[in-house]
């Protein structure tokens, strides 16, 4: 019986990750031919596009960080100004910032530097202060771990000239800087965490924003309550676009592709970080972090093997399994070189099963925690993606705490 329950879990497995290889394959057609008509729509504004501010945290000196932000310094873009935020005046990442500013004082740039943030979040504590600095109304919030080729601002501003967009967001694929973790992560990001955004562009509306870019417009971003709305929330980009979807405004998923960065690491750092992304998402959609077990496929091809073996047919077993590493091959090749167009995915074809096989343990392990490390503050996670932060001097900022300890947060 246990045998055929195996099976049975293997089979059933197996055919809803091949509905899912065949959902991306049709949410990548969908996302190339509709990136074709607004960049064909979008390159006949020109200088009708309006000036952009720029929200750039910064915090730490992370691998590439020059590169990565001077790419933003190099945008092909009528007007725009960027400002940087760091938690504290000695920040190893604002000598590269100045060094960035002076090589381009055509650009107008402002350094704020906010202090230890009483939010649980910090990343939206510095966004909440730059928006009340930012000159311009178009403000685009990215991570300081993302590179951008020199149209990105034109492809992801221009959506939010319709007063019905409040939200644009981006894909990524990841960028390996050295190392076979780094690239570990990297190629998760172009592969598995792509095909998941484009099922969802397919079947619905984007009701989400996504981390390294979410370009909102401060009337949007204000109805909600500014950032300080999503101050308490782990997921915070998820939160804010999906504020901005439910306050009535459309959220746009552009065509435009950035590259998140992945450092060099070991294997620890690695998995904490994406432990997170999965705690975070396990807290703030339940219900889709737990169907989600269903889109992985070398688990289900294993399983098959065991119980068809059980069984006393190994044949039967060893095509389940072979058919399962097709399925995941043919993700990544299709997904992240066809879709995401990451280089990486070409040779991490034959390779690609064993990031499958560790997506499925990273999804069972967020279901055993409630702790998660970032930065140096443990966080505690509460029901609905809200969190309660604890630093490493022993200070704990929860949901309460944090709106006492800021009353006029938000107002701009």
């Amino acid at each position: 019986m246990i045998a055929i329950a195996v099976l049975t879990i293997a089979v059933a497995g197996l055919i809803t990750s091949t509905v899912v290889l065949f959902l991306s394959i049709a949410g990548a057609v969908k996302f190339r031919r509709v990136a074709r008509r607004d960049r064909e729509t979008f390159s006949r504004l020109g200088k009708a596009l309006p000036p952009v501010s720029v929200l750039k945290p910064v915090h730490g000196a992370e691998m590439r960080l020059k590169e990565n932000l001077e790419s933003f310094f190099r945008q092909d873009y009528p007007e725009f100004e960027i400002l940087f935020a760091a938690d504290e005046a000695d920040d190893p990442a604002l000598p590269v910032v100045r060094e960035l500013c002076a090589r381009f004082p055509h650009i107008p740039t402002r350094i704020l530097v906010t202090g230890k943030p009483p939010w649980p979040n910090a990343q939206n504590y510095c966004f909440h202060h730059l928006t009340a600095i930012a000159a311009h109304d178009f403000l685009v919030t990215s991570d300081s771990d993302v590179e951008v080729g020199a149209d990105y601002l034109r492809e992801v501003t221009a959506p939010l000239l319709d007063p019905k967009v409040g939200a644009v967001t981006c894909l990524f694929r990841g960028k390996s800087a050295g190392g076979f973790w780094a690239e570990f992560d990297a190629i998760g990001q172009s592969v598995e965490f792509t095909a998941g955004v484009l099922i969802d562009n397919l079947l619905e509306e984007t009701k989400f924003g996504l981390g390294p870019t979410i370009v909102v417009r401060k009337d949007s971003i204000g109805k909600i309550g500014g950032f300080a709305a999503v101050r308490e929330y782990l997921s915070n980009d998820f939160a804010v676009g999906n504020f901005i979807y439910k306050a009535g405004y459309r959220v746009v998923l552009s065509g435009y592709v950035v590259d998140h960065v992945c450092s060099a690491q070991s294997f620890w750092p690695m998995w904490e970080r994406q432990l997170r992304w999965a705690m975070g998402t396990r807290y703030s959609r339940p219900a889709g972090h737990l169907g989600s077990v269903l889109t992985f496929s070398v688990p289900f091809g294993i399983f098959g093997l065991a119980g068809a073996w059980m069984l006393g047919h190994p044949e039967l077993g060893v095509s389940l399994l072979a058919v399962s590493l097709l399925n995941r091959m043919l993700e990544c090749w299709l997904i992240g070189w066809g879709a995401a167009g990451d280089r990486m995915a070409r040779r991490w074809v034959l390779l690609y099963p064993l990031r499958d096989l560790y997506g499925f343990v990273v999804w069972c392990a967020s279901y055993l925690k409630k702790r998660s490390l970032w930065r140096d503050t443990n966080y505690r996670l509460l029901k609905g993606g809200k969190l309660v932060a604890v630093r490493a001097d022993g200070s704990v900022l929860d949901p309460e705490s944090a709106r006492s300890a800021n009353p006029e947060a938000g107002r701009f």
